[in-house]
């Protein structure tokens, strides 16, 4: 049975690393806007029910985050063939660049401080990486 500490510690480790890395990044997207550019970009274009489901957030919530997506002119609108009363987001060719340029720099924020580990150690965490992945998708 793992205990309460050792699910806290992994917990706290976790968020400040995904604090240093959104720091690194330095855009000026809130973290729900870069999260919904994200998962339009992987599973678009979606409508904005879909992404609120994907986004495990309410759809007034996908709405507002929508907004302030396309005013910055990183996704785009399109008709829903299916359903006349909804529509289609895609991520435009300017999202796309943004999310390549915020996942480089993570990247090499992330290399540049793994740089001086042991072999062992890079895959240990090569492993713990396969192993969160695998039980935070369950």
């Amino acid at each position: 049975m793992v205990t309460t500490s050792a699910a806290a510690h992994l917990r706290v480790v976790i968020t400040r690393a995904a604090r240093r890395l959104r720091q690194e990044a330095g855009s000026d997207l809130s973290p729900s806007q870069t999260s919904a550019l994200a998962t339009i970009q992987r599973h678009g274009p979606l409508t904005p029910s879909e992404l609120a489901r994907l986004e495990r957030i309410q759809r007034p919530t996908a709405t507002r985050v929508l907004g302030r997506l396309e005013e910055a002119a990183l996704v785009e609108r399109a008709d829903d063939p299916v359903d006349r009363r909804s529509c289609l987001v895609s991520v435009t060719d300017d999202g796309a660049a943004l999310l390549e340029h915020l996942r480089t720099r993570k990247d090499a924020f992330l290399a540049r401080r793994l740089d001086g580990l042991a072999a062992e150690e890079l895959a240990t965490l090569e492993r713990a990486a396969e192993i969160l992945e695998r039980v935070l998708s369950e």
